[in-house]
């Protein structure tokens, strides 16, 4: 195999021949479920553990893995990944390939060690701004009340010291009077209303001595760690010159296509009073600084260009416009980005309006989502787009060992890289081949 082409032991290669985007395929070897090949990605059904000793020779991993949060009861997020999990991926990866891989706010250190303890060199730590999401927070104060009226303090006991005598619970989802009766849903003539839900008074002392006071702020942003495998060579040149891995792709992922500056010649030193150089100004006089407006240098900040975030950033003054552009394609960029250009600019911000111009991207729509898509966690394809194009050589294989919806596969081969996933979920695996074949201009059809 050449230095820049991936393979997965025993026949399972990815393959860009032209054949590829016209037919899926599907073999199920031990102890693999399932193997999909669409179009520039192989797919895998199966746990990583069983399915990262067949594959080597990847330039980049970028990856949404469990933040060990137990979100919404899932059993696959009790715990972070841990250490030998990291080593496998850390063995398929070229010297020198980066691992981007994101992890909760409350998590992020205990995903973030096990990555180190696996061989990865920690190179930096990236932030993804929001203004979106709720805060998870227990009102103390409602909780005070019902604790005193009725001996607990659990959101049923706050219900029913609210309604009383009104209180009726609501029956499980998926029982047979879900929806006909309880205080979420009545019936009524012509269907169900919503029932509207009584506030819980405050009357007691203590518990009016407690209110507006809880248990969480809102959540705003996750990290995002940047690893990096050791290089094989003793430097970063030679590095990248054996096996295409070891730097950051600066240039394709600039913000905006204004801004950015570079070192030219050297300025001549002042005379001192021998007539000679004087070397001591060297600091002052130091390089021109030429201009290059191929965009500004990408920064460890992500924003979702909401006001909320923009708000937060100190004002600057600086020459030219800058633009802040949004819609429904989720451009993802704040400013001219390279790259992504598609999409219609809503609202204009002079450069000296705020000093956050950094790149930029919402959260996903359910357009964007894709029909049917039940995962919990989906990440913005225009995010992860820009990670693949940060971290991958041109040609270059993208792998995401916790694969979910496949956001991360379909960025991959909208960047014309090639991709390799790996998911144990069959529903969640159904998804992802879905949408990465719909990235591809591929029918979905699963062979048996």
């Amino acid at each position: 195999m050449s230095s820049n082409t991936a393979a997965a032991t025993n026949s399972h290669d990815l393959t860009t021949a032209p054949e590829a985007k016209e037919s899926v395929q599907s073999i199920s070897p031990d102890p693999l479920d399932c193997v999909v090949t669409i179009g520039s990605a192989t797919l895998y059904l199966g746990d990583s553990a069983d399915v990262l000793p067949l594959i080597n020779e990847v330039d980049a991993c970028v990856t949404d893995p469990p933040y060990g949060l137990s979100f919404m009861g899932k059993a696959w997020d009790y715990e972070v990944p841990q250490t030998p999990l990291w080593k496998l991926v850390n063995k398929t990866l070229k010297p020198g390939a980066h691992l981007l891989a994101f992890f909760g706010s409350r998590t992020y250190h205990r995903g973030v060690v096990k990555i180190e303890d696996a061989g990865f060199h920690i190179r930096d730590q990236l932030m993804w701004l929001y203004g979106s999401g709720f805060p998870k927070s227990h009102n103390v104060g409602k909780a005070i009340e019902a604790q005193v009226r009725t001996g607990s303090s659990s959101p049923k006991a706050q219900r029913l010291a609210a309604m009383g005598d009104a209180y009726e619970p609501t029956p499980l989802a998926g029982t047979p009077e879900y929806g006909t009766r309880g205080n979420m849903f009545r019936s009524a003539a012509g269907g169900r209303t919503e029932w509207d839900r009584s506030e819980l008074d405050l009357t007691v002392n203590e518990a009016k001595e407690w209110q507006g006071w809880g248990t969480a702020l809102k959540p705003a942003h996750e990290p995002i760690v940047l690893a990096r495998k050791p290089l094989s060579e003793p430097t970063v040149a030679k590095n990248v010159l054996k096996h295409r891995t070891g730097a950051l792709n600066i240039d394709a992922s600039r913000v905006g296509s204004a801004g950015g500056s570079k070192r030219s010649h050297q300025k001549p030193y002042p005379a001192n009073d021998h007539g000679g150089a004087d070397r001591t100004h060297w600091a002052r006089t130091g390089h021109d600084i030429v201009q290059i407006d191929n965009g500004r240098w990408p920064a460890n900040v992500i924003t979702d260009g909401s006001n909320e975030v923009l708000d937060q950033f100190p004002k600057v003054k600086t020459s030219g416009p800058s633009k802040r552009k949004r819609d429904s394609g989720n451009v993802d960029v704040y400013g001219n980005g390279i790259g992504d250009k598609a999409g219609s600019i809503s609202v204009r911000y002079a450069e000296e309006g705020s000093a956050a111009r950094f790149f930029y991207c919402a959260k996903p729509s359910k357009k964007e989502r894709g029909e049917g898509n039940l995962h919990p966690t989906v990440k913005p394809t225009a995010l992860m787009r820009y990670l693949c194009r940060l971290a991958t050589p041109p040609g270059g294989v993208v792998l995401d060992p916790f694969m979910g919806s496949g956001t991360a596969g379909v960025a991959a081969v909208q960047q014309g890289f090639r991709f390799i996933g790996i998911e144990r979920d069959p529903e969640y695996f159904e998804i992802a081949c879905a949408r990465i074949a719909e990235a591809q201009g591929i029918p979905w059809n699963r062979a048996a």
